[in-house]
Formats: structure tokens, C-alpha cells, sequence
């Protein structure tokens, strides 16, 4: 069993995320250039010492419970590593919680990668930075978040498309699509919160068979729209399996919704919600920026970065 080095310290960025695009649930996902930093250094001084800044700071605990422990604990279970007797980690959120942003998923990512990288500096292996296995990363995080899209996106970047080998189980694919410069996210991000889980419990177990046809054209309609033609948009992002059942879990962003997607704009919910995400095009963006409330929502255009985490390794 390999034991990790004292002293040995990595730095892991991973970028936020919406994801269930439109009628892509639980499939379609894109990168946020909106970034969460951690700092993971085995120590010398036995014990966990966790410090947090930014988003989420008054809330997340300190102990063996925070996000990115319990991924590196499970990277560590995978990779047959001793977790180590003292281990600090410092953690710089700019993601906000409970938005339907990926903050979940970019903790759970930052785990499995740090975990990474300090086993492979104690076994001499891939010393480069940046290097670690991004499919083992995927399929770690899939298992711990749920689903894939958030997760997905925060490793490779861009917009990616997931899938499993069978319907309930298997392992966990995803192509990165190449999405046209035309195409920009435009995020209104409210004050309320709201789980995901709560958010997740509203809906329906079974669909009749017509809105499961329906559903899967719009998908492959999207997949056209983002890397060829962005004037399908707006019915590529048109849905039947997960907005309109949440309505009464965030009836002010469904309210923005409806307004923006009644004036042409490709509005979704990100994630869980309830943040709102437009995909809209450079002539469309301030169009779409002026029908928002901006005392109630912050407007923000983070771009979608193309590559997902990264990882640097800080001392030996």
C-alpha cells in the first residue's frame, strides 16, 4: 500500500458548471469559468486542519464531513493509498452553493484529483503538472455525485455529452462537443438557495413514451445548435422532463424563464436550480442581460473555459 509523502502539496482548480441543459438531464453539462481552489499538503502534525474562504465558507464543516476530504478518502479507497496521519487543506470557493452551479461537483472533482496527485509525487509517477487520470476522475465523481453532467464538465471542460455502458449501471463515457464561439453563457443567479436534493424529489419517476421521443429530438437538436447553428437554440432548448415539474421549488426563476424564453432567448435552469442559464449569441446578450431584475439577480457572463481542472504540484 503506498504511503504519502510529508511535506508533499498540490494545487487543484476546478471550474463550476450548469448542467441537465435544456432536455439534456442528467446527460449535457457545461464548464463555468467560475473557479474553486484547493490546496492539499500532507503534514507532519497528525490530524485534519480544513480552512475556507469564499463561498460557502459559514456553512461547509471542518472535519472528516467537507466534500473534499471525503473524495480524497474514496480516490485514496481506489488507488489502495494509506491516507495520511496529518493532512491540511485550504480551500478558495468562488462557486456559489445551492445555485445549481456544480459547487458539489467541483469539490468532489478537487478531491479526486488532489488525491491523485499526492499518491502519484509518492510513487515518483507522472511528476508533470497537470497530469492525472481524467476518466478514473470522471467515473469516481459520477459515482459519489449521482449523475454525470456536472461532473463531466468540471474534468474536461467545455460542453460534454455523458452516458453509461447500460441504464442503471457500467462505466461512465463523455465526449467534450465542439461548440461554436458563437454560443456564450449568460448566468442570473438569485439570492435563494435550493438542494439539490429537494429539487431532485419533485420529480416523476415514469414519463409516457411520447414525452421520452420528443425529449431525445431536442437533444439532438441541441448537439446541432451548439456546434453548428445557434439559431436553433432556442427549440433545441425546449424540454419536457425536469423544468416545468419544479416550477413551485423556484417560481421567481421560472417566472424569468418564461419572460426570457417569450423574447426568443434559449433560457434553462441550471442544474437543480434556480439558477437561470441563457445560451445566447453576441448580438443577443445585452437584449437578454436588460430582462432580468438586476436588484434580484446577478448577471454574469463567466465564459466556458475548455479545459476543465488542473492540478500543479507545489513542493515534495
Amino acid at each position: 500500500m503506498v504511503r504519502l509523502l510529508e511535506g508533499s502539496s498540490v494545487r487543484v482548480r476546478v471550474p463550476g458548471s450548469s448542467a441537465n441543459i435544456g432536455p439534456g438531464f442528467d446527460s449535457i453539462g457545461l464548464a463555468l469559468g467560475i473557479w474553486d481552489e484547493c490546496v492539499a499538503t500532507v503534514t507532519a502534525e497528525p490530524g485534519l486542519v480544513i480552512e475556507v474562504e469564499g463561498e460557502g465558507a459559514a456553512d461547509v464543516p471542518r472535519d472528516d464531513r467537507h466534500l473534499v476530504h471525503r473524495s480524497m478518502v474514496r480516490a485514496w479507497e481506489q488507488l489502495r493509498v494509506k491516507p495520511p496521519a496529518g493532512l491540511h487543506l485550504s480551500c478558495r470557493n468562488a462557486i456559489p452553493h445551492g445555485r445549481g452551479l456544480g459547487s458539489s461537483a467541483s469539490a468532489i472533482v478537487a478531491g479526486i484529483v488532489a488525491a491523485q496527485g499526492l499518491c502519484d509525487m509518492a510513487t515518483g509517477r507522472d511528476s508533470a503538472d497537470n497530469t492525472f487520470d481524467r476518466a478514473f476522475t470522471n467515473n469516481l465523481a459520477t459515482a459519489i455525485e449521482g449523475h454525470p453532467d456536472n461532473a463531466s464538465a468540471s474534468v474536461f471542460g467545455g460542453m460534454t455529452l455523458s452516458w453509461a455502458d447500460d441504464v442503471d449501471s457500467g462505466q461512465i463515457h463523455s465526449v467534450q462537443l465542439e461548440v461554436t464561439a458563437d454560443v456564450i453563457p449568460l448566468l442570473f443567479i438569485p439570492a435563494t438557495q435550493l438542494p439539490t436534493a429537494t429539487a431532485r424529489a419533485v420529480l416523476p419517476e415514469l414519463i409516457p413514451h411520447c414525452v421520452a421521443a420528443q425529449n431525445s429530438a431536442r437533444v439532438g437538436l441541441l448537439v446541432e445548435a451548439v456546434t453548428r447553428r445557434p439559431e436553433l437554440l432556442l427549440a433545441a432548448t425546449r424540454e419536457w422532463l425536469h423544468q416545468e415539474q419544479r416550477r413551485s421549488s423556484f417560481p421567481d426563476s421560472m417566472a424569468l424563464l418564461d419572460t426570457l424564453r417569450g423574447k426568443g432567448h434559449a433560457a434553462v435552469i441550471s442544474g437543480a436550480g434556480p439558477s437561470v442559464l441563457v445560451l445566447t449569441t453576441p448580438p443577443q446578450i445585452e437584449e437578454a442581460r436588460a430582462l432580468a431584475d438586476h436588484s434580484v439577480w446577478r448577471v454574469l457572463a463567466p465564459g466556458m473555459p475548455l479545459m476543465g481542472a488542473s492540478l500543479e504540484r507545489v513542493s515534495t
